[in-house]
């Protein structure tokens, strides 16, 4: 019988290591599988209402299509006729000059100065008196657009309206006599809240030991203001002017008000786009003018980034 030999020790092979799990190389050590398990509704959401949106506008905006008639079954490509029309478009430079106004004085100046004066004005205050009028304030910001719009409409109504009862105008027509500055004021009532808040923010940052300096100095007012506060809250002027003249240029609730009238006065772009897309049924020249307000939209961030970036 054969005699068996063993090996020493240190001679005997090693056992074979066990498989161990590689290790998840993201933060939250889900794994690729899960992760994109986790992402991947939100994923779906964001092609069906944004992505597949977006490229279906990029596609109707060189075309003819129209909600009714031939052309909406059998859209034809125009290319870039759309674009040249609009450019060329009295209606359509009507509508970008009266948004670049409404954005200017509703948004920039009106919410901005509005809302710093009342954050400005909350600090001073007592508490009590502080809630109170913050409450009224977000009040305007939360309602509904379309009760903001009906509000609004019996306010300035010409027979019944309250303004005109405590003026003691009677029949006087503000939506038509003053449309453009009717909205204008129904807008900054309506979004000064967003900016309060922001600045209410930005004026508790500042430092107190600054502004106890400033007064020990005998420095004015507006010299604390202009010295002491702004630079210490100047990149939170520029994005808060970024976020409300975007939000503005873009607003649809003026057309709940006066539906772009009368004759035209009060159609900024986004009535604009709506009488013509929707109520017009010219979807691809619609297309073509909200592609176009696209780009303008992108050109004012790029201006408020670039003033953010040199300010840093």
């Amino acid at each position: 019988m054969a005699q068996q030999t063993t090996l020493p020790p240190a001679e005997q092979p090693a056992p074979a290591a066990e498989a161990r799990p590689r290790p998840a190389t993201d933060v939250a050590g889900l794994g690729r599988g899960r992760a994109a398990a986790f992402v991947g509704p939100a994923m779906v959401l964001i092609a069906v209402f944004l992505v597949f949106p977006a490229l279906w506008t990029l596609y109707i905006g060189i075309t003819n299509y129209r909600l009714t008639g031939v052309q909406a079954r059998v859209p034809e490509i125009v290319g870039f006729d759309n674009y040249a029309d609009a450019l060329g478009d009295p209606t359509f430079h009507n509508a970008l000059f009266l948004t670049l106004v409404f954005v200017l004085f509703s948004a920039v100046l009106g919410q901005n100065l509005l809302g710093f004066a009342l954050a400005r004005s909350l600090a001073t205050l007592r508490p009590v008196l502080r809630r109170v009028v913050e409450s009224l304030v977000l009040l305007a910001w939360i309602i509904p657009g379309s009760i903001v719009a009906f509000l609004w409409l019996a306010l300035l109504d010409r027979d019944a309206g309250t303004l005109n009862a405590l003026l003691q105008t009677p029949g006087l027509a503000w939506l038509i006599d003053y449309p453009l500055v009717s909205i204008i004021v129904f807008n900054i009532w309506r979004g000064t809240a967003f900016s309060m808040l922001l600045y209410s923010a930005a004026l508790a940052s500042v430092p107190p030991s600054q502004l106890e300096t400033a007064r020990l100095v005998g420095a004015s007012r507006w010299q604390t203001l202009r010295d002491v506060v702004f630079p210490h809250i100047r990149g939170h002027v520029l994005t808060n002017t970024l976020l409300i003249s975007l939000w503005t240029f873009n607003d649809f609730t003026p057309f709940l008000i006066t539906a772009g009238g009368p004759n035209d006065r009060t159609e900024i772009l986004p009535v604009y786009i709506y009488n013509t897309a929707i109520s017009g049924g010219q979807m691809g020249y619609g297309a073509a003018v909200s592609l176009i307000m696209l780009v303008i939209n992108l050109i004012i961030a790029l201006f408020y980034i670039r003033l953010l970036r040199e300010r840093r």
